[in-house]
């Protein structure tokens, strides 16, 4: 809640114009809309407790201390994630028509799961770096600043970061009709048993992974190959899921499906196509912790 004896509208509203950047830069280092949220305001409250006049750059000031205390939770995080139960996956978000992310194609896909994993090769400076420099287009001195390091240590930490993810941003993306093709392929595979379609669209190494966080039931290892996904999805995912509801949405920049029972969302369908517009991952997250925060978001 906001301190307004303290606080004027024109502080208000300028904190309010930078919440999409950096709950867009949290969720981005921190892969957890509900820890980015955390994040977020722990900077709000920091920045309403500081002598504001003393702040020469509200923005820089408000990007530094959301990335050191997004670095801290995620070093705490790291630690928790060593006894995680099964896949880790990133939480999904459902944009809304209004985010910035959702009007920029480029944006957009260093939201998705792909891009996210790709993030997760990289230390936790690394990433923060990388998302600063190549993602967020801050000067080597700016992040530098931010990290409270050298232009050169910056440098270095981008370099190392873009050899690790392959290559600075993913700019690949299928189709939105390849997208809704290969939804309703798989769901006739889940709710009817015929695999054509699908086997059609899937890349010979796809891989499907779920993360159940050890709270609800789902595979503990992914599933690799063609053959292997196509017969999971039409016999055990039908086992489960042919009677459930099928809500197509925005996840993470790209169609995707939440799948419900009751009026209740038992899982998250998100994917990745490879450069041949073939699918080469499959991401279902059913742990529930990660399905509480899914009504569509203003993010950066």
């Amino acid at each position: 809640m906001y301190r307004s004896t303290e606080l004027t509208s024109a502080e208000i509203a300028a904190f309010e114009n930078m919440r999409p950047r950096l709950a867009g830069l949290a969720y981005r280092i921190l892969g957890s809309l509900s820890d980015a949220e955390d994040a977020v305001q722990d900077t709000f409250l920091k920045w309403a407790a500081t002598e504001r006049a003393e702040i020469a750059n509200t923005n820089g000031w408000l990007v530094t201390a959301c990335t050191r205390r997004c670095l801290d939770m995620r070093r705490t995080g790291d630690r928790a994630r060593v006894d995680y139960v099964g896949a880790w996956l990133p939480e999904p978000i459902q944009l809304s028509s209004e985010s910035d992310a959702e009007k920029d194609a480029e944006l957009t896909s260093t939201l998705s799961m792909a891009f996210l994993m790709m993030l997760e090769r990289l230390t936790p400076k690394e990433r923060a770096a990388f998302l600063l420099h190549d993602i967020f287009e801050l000067s080597h001195a700016d992040v530098a600043e931010t990290l409270g390091t050298s232009e050169a240590s910056s440098r270095k930490l981008v370099s190392r970061a873009r050899g690790n993810v392959g290559r600075a941003v993913v700019r690949h993306s299928a189709t939105s009709d390849r997208q809704m093709a290969f939804l309703s392929a798989f769901k006739t595979a889940v709710t009817e048993g015929r695999i054509d379609d699908l086997s059609r669209l899937l890349a010979e190494d796809a891989r499907l992974s779920a993360d159940g966080g050890g709270k609800v039931p789902a595979i503990q290892e992914a599933i690799e190959g063609l053959a292997r996904v196509c017969a999971f999805a039409s016999s055990d995912l039908r086992t489960y899921w042919a009677d459930h509801d099928w809500v197509l949405v925005n996840l993470n920049g790209m169609h995707g499906a939440l799948i419900k029972y009751e009026g209740r969302t038992t899982a998250a369908l998100s994917f990745a196509f490879d450069d041949d517009a073939k699918i080469r991952d499959i991401y279902i997250v059913r742990n529930p912790d990660k399905l509480a925060h899914l009504d569509a978001v203003h993010i950066h």
